[in-house]
C-alpha cells in the first residue's frame, strides 16, 4: 500500500515520514543513491507501507515529489519562511548577529519574521528601540512571551499551514517557545548559564516538527556566529532596504555609503531618518567583507577556472 507524506527527521539512514495521521520509519530505495539524489527533511515523498504492526510502523521511500526550494544550512527542503528568534533581554540581542541573519535569509529568498521573546522581562524603552530599528527596514516584528499566551496569537497565525525555519542564538527560549506552540514536540530545553547568561544549545539535528493543518516547524541548531559568504563588499548595501530610497541621490555613482563626501545615506543617518544601529552594523560588516575580499576573490577565480 502506498501513501504520501513529508520527511520530518533523518537519522542514520532512516527517514521518519509524517502522513498527517501517522509516522512511518522508512529507508530510501537504492535508486536514489544510483541517481545521486538524497531525500531531505522537508521533502514531500511517496512511500510504500511494509509494516503496520511494529512501533513505529515501517515503509520505504519510493518517490520524491518536486521540491519548491532547498536550503544548504540547514539542509532542508520546501521551506516557506524563516522565523528569527531573539530575546529582548537575558541575553540582550546582538544587533550585528541579527543583521547577519536577515541578510542570509534575503540571500536565500526567504521571507523573514523577527520574533523577540521574553517580553515580560523587557522595559518599554527596550521594546521601542527594537521596534523602531527593525520595522523601519520593512521587517515583520513580533514581541512575545511564553508566560503570556495572549502574545502568541499573531505568531500562531503567521506559522499556520506553512513550513517555517526557526533559528536564533542559544539561550533565547527557542525550545520553550516551540514546546508552547507545538506541545507534542517536547524539545529539550537548556538551563541558562547564570555566569555568562547564555544557554546551552540542545538541538543536535535538523528536525521538522508537525503541528496542525499542514503547519511544520524546522528546528535548527543555535548559532553563535554567521558568516556572510560569497559577497563583494560593494554588494552589501543592497541588503539594507532603508538605503534604497537614497539610491542615485549620492554625489558619486557607486557610493558605498562609508566615507564618500555627499553621501545621501550618511546624511539620512545624521538626520535620524535611518537607524544609527543599522548603519553601524552595515559599516562593521562592510569592513569585515573588505578585509576578507582578497581571499574571497582568489576562491572565486579558482572556481571560475575549473
Amino acid at each position: 500500500m502506498s501513501t504520501k507524506g513529508k520527511i520530518i527527521k533523518s537519522i542514520a539512514g532512516f527517514y521518519e515520514v509524517h502522513t498527517g495521521d501517522e509516522i512511518y520509519r522508512c529507508r530510501a530505495r537504492g535508486v536514489f543513491r544510483a541517481l545521486g539524489v538524497k531525500p531531505l527533511v522537508g521533502d514531500d515523498v511517496e512511500i510504500d507501507i511494509t509494516d503496520t504492526v511494529s512501533v513505529p510502523m515501517e515503509g520505504n521511500v519510493v518517490k520524491l515529489l518536486p521540491r519548491r526550494n532547498e536550503l544548504v544550512r540547514p539542509n532542508v527542503a520546501n521551506v516557506d519562511q524563516a522565523l528569527l528568534i531573539f530575546a529582548i533581554t537575558h541575553p540582550a540581542p546582538s544587533y550585528n548577529m541579527l543583521d547577519r541573519f536577515l541578510i542570509t535569509m534575503d540571500q536565500r529568498d526567504l521571507p523573514a519574521i523577527l520574533c523577540f521573546n521574553k517580553q515580560d522581562l523587557a522595559t518599554p524603552e527596550e521594546i521601542a528601540e527594537l521596534r523602531e530599528t527593525y520595522e523601519s527596514c520593512g521587517c515583520k516584528v513580533l514581541f512575545v512571551s511564553v508566560l503570556a499566551p495572549e502574545t502568541l496569537g499573531e505568531l500562531r497565525a503567521i506559522l499556520e499551514g506553512k513550513t517555517t525555519v526557526l533559528t536564533g542564538p542559544s539561550g533565547v527560549g527557542k525550545s520553550t517557545l516551540i514546546n508552547t506552540i507545538c506541545p507534542g514536540a517536547r524539545m529539550e530545553t537548556g538551563e541558562l548559564s547564570r555566569k555568562i547568561k547564555r544557554g546551552r544549545n540542545t538541538t543536535r539535528h535538523v528536525e521538522l516538527l508537525a503541528g496542525e493543518d499542514g503547519t511544520y516547524l524546522v528546528d535548527t541548531p543555535g548559532f553563535t556566529s554567521l558568516y556572510l559568504m560569497d559577497m563583494e563588499p560593494e554588494d552589501l548595501r543592497h541588503y539594507y532596504s532603508e538605503f534604497r530610497e537614497y539610491e542615485g541621490k549620492c554625489r558619486f555613482d557607486g557610493c558605498v555609503h562609508r566615507k564618500e563626501p555627499g553621501c545621501a545615506v550618511r546624511e539620512a543617518v545624521e538626520a535620524g531618518a535611518i537607524s544609527r544601529i543599522r548603519y553601524a552594523n552595515y559599516s562593521e560588516l562592510y569592513e569585515e567583507l573588505k578585509m576578507r575580499k582578497p581571499d574571497y576573490s582568489a576562491k572565486r577565480t579558482a572556481r571560475a577556472g575549473k
